[in-house]
């Protein structure tokens, strides 16, 4: 959660930041603030509320400098209000700073701070740190060591930038534990850093991404990267080939919109140098696996939250019934937490689109500790979740603006089918006439979901008559079981209808619903004729294999979740107690 953007050059920071922070609302927008160095002098405009409302603050109250931090806001302690809001600035006003996370011990570090006389002017722990630096300062270190005694010092998962006129050619970043991406991102006599990817792309592709225990001192000319404790460490420059252009709304009313009507490059993009159609083969060389390891494999055991833990379900089914291997699901937050039974021959497989979640993040740690090996599937090239594990599998879905996964949703479906086909492969049990078939019916999903698309019209009107209902109920069978959860997890998540899901078996018959009074939607396959004497409704899809049906019948109900959200007149691509990556506990 939180967004953070920074500038150090010759230019301006304020527009830099505030181009930045707009790209990075998604992660939070209670509030937002900048602050940059004028004159010698911290300046600093905050406001509660969208960044749009300190945009119009910064131009009844302009400033003008660099370097510049600049942070949006989820909160955890303390209102959404300006007093709140980031960037903090110390006692003396010669440092002011952004943070992601929690200070776990902040009560024991206020109190020891109020009783030296420091006052506190918000209700955050996050004016702890910036104080602490201060008092370091104080008695005589320099910035970077005041930083990193304060890292010392504090406990929790952090991400922090901080700026000071004690050294005003200077950004210091860190990044401790799992509270958020730190990216830094590489110019031409002038550097930048973020939270993520898009706050920055537009100005650079070139970035370098800080893992925990990191800490970067970052010039106009310059980047240094040490440990925490001061130790030099050689970091990678990673080039995104992202396109700045796909994080623009284009003729689309709504990122969410947007993003679902890419689905047919985004499907066609995960796809893409995955499928060796000479040899008719599954290729996942970042996984880094042979048939020796996969023949060793006694049980999988798939970690998610949300959207992603929908699509670990569908995952249970195609691996099971594919490579035969067992499969359980488990949502991350509680994965460490019953002492879960894992080994050698266990693999752990976390699926996130930012790469980001603590909870996530926190599973894998557990997992490692216990001797399983780890894969990843996410989203966020250079993210942690990405960097930790054994082996992964990018999305390759490009960013995904709208706080309501969609695109990042039906990506990992197909990557957990090209996944089930290589192990199922490795292992021995496919003959080449299956093999050929399983891939030949993935290769179909993009041009399936085009059709989906086009059928869009029809899943409005549906979405016109739904509208004012105030309880839906989605139920669905088997492999479909999973899409049934998703499907009013999005409706429920932008529209604040209440939605809930069952398996289709708890209701025995759908005859009931109609005869209790009820508004009954199907979504169904072309030419399945059972359906249209039961139904008031029907979203057809395409007819294909039922491994493959459920990347289809998700698609009407991201639509359909997105028009009665349009309808209401509800900030779809911000809804409301939702973020993008959560990155405390």
């Amino acid at each position: 959660m939180c967004g953070i953007v920074g500038y150090i050059g010759n230019r301006n920071a304020t527009p830099i930041i505030l181009e930045g922070l707009k790209k990075l609302e998604y992660r939070g927008y209670d509030s937002a603030g900048i602050a940059v160095i004028e004159n010698n002098k911290i300046e600093v405009r905050r406001d509660s509320g969208k960044i749009s409302r300190l945009i119009n603050l910064v131009k009844d109250q302009p400033i003008i400098g660099s370097p510049g931090i600049g942070h949006t806001r989820w909160a955890t302690h303390g209102e959404p209000s300006e007093i709140n809001a980031h960037p903090h600035i110390g006692y003396n006003g010669k440092v002011v700073l952004a943070h992601n996370g929690i200070v776990e011990n902040y009560l024991e570090i206020k109190d020891e701070l109020q009783d030296k006389g420091v006052k506190f002017i918000s209700d955050t722990d996050t004016e702890t740190i910036v104080h602490l630096i201060e008092k370091h300062l104080d008695t005589g270190y320099s910035l970077e060591e005041s930083v990193r005694k304060t890292l010392e010092r504090i406990k929790g998962a952090h991400g922090i930038v901080a700026i000071s006129t004690s050294d005003p050619k200077k950004i210091i970043a860190a990044r401790i534990g799992n509270a958020g991406g730190v990216v830094i991102g590489l110019g031409k006599g002038e550097n930048y850093l973020a939270s993520d990817i898009p706050a920055i792309l537009s100005h650079t592709n070139k970035m370098i991404f800080l893992d925990s225990e990191q800490m970067a001192v970052i010039t106009r000319d310059d980047v240094r990267i040490t440990t925490v404790d001061g130790k030099t460490i050689k970091s990678k420059v990673e080039v995104i080939n992202w396109d700045p252009v796909s994080a623009v709304k284009g003729n689309y009313r709504h990122f969410m919109q947007k993003e679902i009507h890419e689905q047919v490059r985004s499907t066609t993009d995960t796809l893409a140098g995955r499928i060796d159609f000479n040899h008719e083969k599954i290729i996942l060389p970042k996984l880094n696996i042979d048939k020796s390891f996969v023949q060793k494999i006694n049980n999988i055991k798939i970690i998610a939250c949300g959207t992603a833990n929908n699509a670990g379900m569908v995952g249970k089914y195609l691996i099971e019934e594919i490579a035969k291997i067992p499969v359980e699901v488990d949502i991350a937050s509680e994965f460490r937490y019953r002492d879960p039974i894992i080994n050698k021959n266990t693999v752990v497989l976390v699926i996130s689109q930012s790469g980001e979640t603590a909870d996530t993040l926190a599973a894998m740690e557990e997992a490692r500790n216990k001797g399983a090996v780890v894969w990843s599937i996410v989203n966020a090239i250079g993210s942690q979740a990405m960097r930790l594990a054994d082996g992964y599998i990018s999305m390759q879905v490009g960013p995904e603006i709208g706080v309501a996964s969609t695109k990042a949703f039906t990506a990992p479906l197909i990557d957990l089918y090209l996944l089930a086909v290589m192990l199922a492969d490795m292992k021995g049990l496919l003959s080449i006439k299956q093999r050929r078939s399983l891939i030949g019916d993935i290769s179909k999903v993009p041009d399936l979901v085009s059709t989906c698309l086009n059928r869009e019209d029809d899943v409005f009107r549906v979405a016109n008559n739904l509208k004012d209902y105030e309880h839906i109920l989605f139920l669905g069978r088997g492999i479909n079981m999973p899409i049934a959860y998703e499907g009013a997890l999005k409706l429920k998540e932008i529209s604040y209808i209440h939605a809930e899901a069952y398996p289709a078996g708890e209701m025995k018959q759908v005859e009931q619903v109609k005869a209790r009074g009820g508004k009954m939607i199907i979504v169904a396959n072309d030419g399945d004729d059972k359906v249209a004497g039961i139904a008031d409704e029907i979203l057809w899809i395409p007819e294909a294999p039922w491994m493959v049906n459920p990347i289809l019948a998700v698609i009407p109900l991201q639509i359909l979740a997105y028009h009665i959200a349009a309808l209401r007149g509800l900030d779809v691509d911000q809804p409301r107690n939702l973020a993008k990556s959560v990155t405390v506990e």
